[in-house]
C-alpha cells in the first residue's frame, strides 16, 4: 500500500486535471479511490443503514464535483471529502429520523453465539452511551484513522475540542468495558 504522501500527490494530480480540463475520467478515479471510505464513514454514522449511506455518498460526490474549485489543498483530498460527507449526514439528520437503532430488549434476545459478537455488542452499547460529539470524534479518529488535526478539519471543531472528546470518550469506554479487559487477562493467565 502506498504511503499517505504519495496518495495525496496522486489525488492532487487528479484534482488538477479535473480543474484544468474538466476531466471527468480523473474525477471518476477520485471517486473510485475514495468511495469505499466515504461509504464506510456514512454507514457508521447512520448505524449500518446502507441504503441511506449510499444515497448520502452519492450526494457527497455530486457536491464534490460541483465544489471542486473550493478545494484549496490545505487538507488532504480525503479529509475534504469526509467533511462534505459529514455535512451531508448532518443535513440529512436534521430531517425526521428515517432509521431506528436496535433496542435493548431485542439485543437481550439475541443468542450468545460467540465471544467476539458479545464484545462487539457491548462496544456498540458503550459507544451509544457516549455523547454525540465523543462518538463522532472517535468514529473519525479511531475507526477511520484520521489524525486529530484531520478530524478537527472534517468536523469543523477546534483541535483542542477534538482531543478532549477523544480522550474523554476513550476513558469512558475503557471504564465501561473493563470487564472485557479483565476477562482477557484471566484467560491469558
Amino acid at each position: 500500500m502506498a504511503d499517505s504522501a504519495a496518495e495525496a500527490r496522486i489525488d492532487q494530480a487528479l484534482v488538477t486535471r479535473v480543474r484544468l480540463d474538466g476531466d471527468r475520467r480523473a474525477f471518476e478515479q477520485l471517486v473510485r479511490r475514495h468511495q469505499g471510505m466515504v461509504r464506510a464513514q456514512l454507514r457508521r454514522l447512520l448505524r449500518g443503514d446502507e441504503a441511506a449511506a449510499d444515497d448520502l455518498a452519492q450526494e457527497t460526490f455530486m457536491l464534490a464535483w460541483r465544489k471542486l474549485d473550493q478545494f484549496r489543498g490545505e487538507a488532504r483530498f480525503s479529509s475534504w471529502l469526509y467533511r462534505i460527507a459529514y455535512t451531508c449526514f448532518l443535513q440529512a439528520h436534521r430531517a425526521p429520523a428515517r432509521h431506528e437503532g436496535v433496542d435493548d430488549e431485542t439485543m437481550e434476545q439475541l443468542p450468545a453465539q460467540a465471544r467476539a459478537i458479545d464484545l462487539q455488542l457491548d462496544l456498540d452499547r458503550a459507544m451509544q452511551r457516549l455523547s454525540a460529539a465523543e462518538q463522532t470524534v472517535l468514529l473519525h479518529c479511531v475507526q477511520l484513522g484520521l489524525s486529530h488535526e484531520e478530524a478537527a478539519y472534517v468536523l469543523a471543531m477546534p483541535l483542542g475540542t477534538v482531543k478532549t472528546h477523544a480522550t474523554r470518550g476513550k476513558a469512558k469506554l475503557k471504564t465501561w468495558l473493563a470487564e472485557w479487559r479483565d476477562a482477557g487477562t484471566e484467560e491469558t493467565s
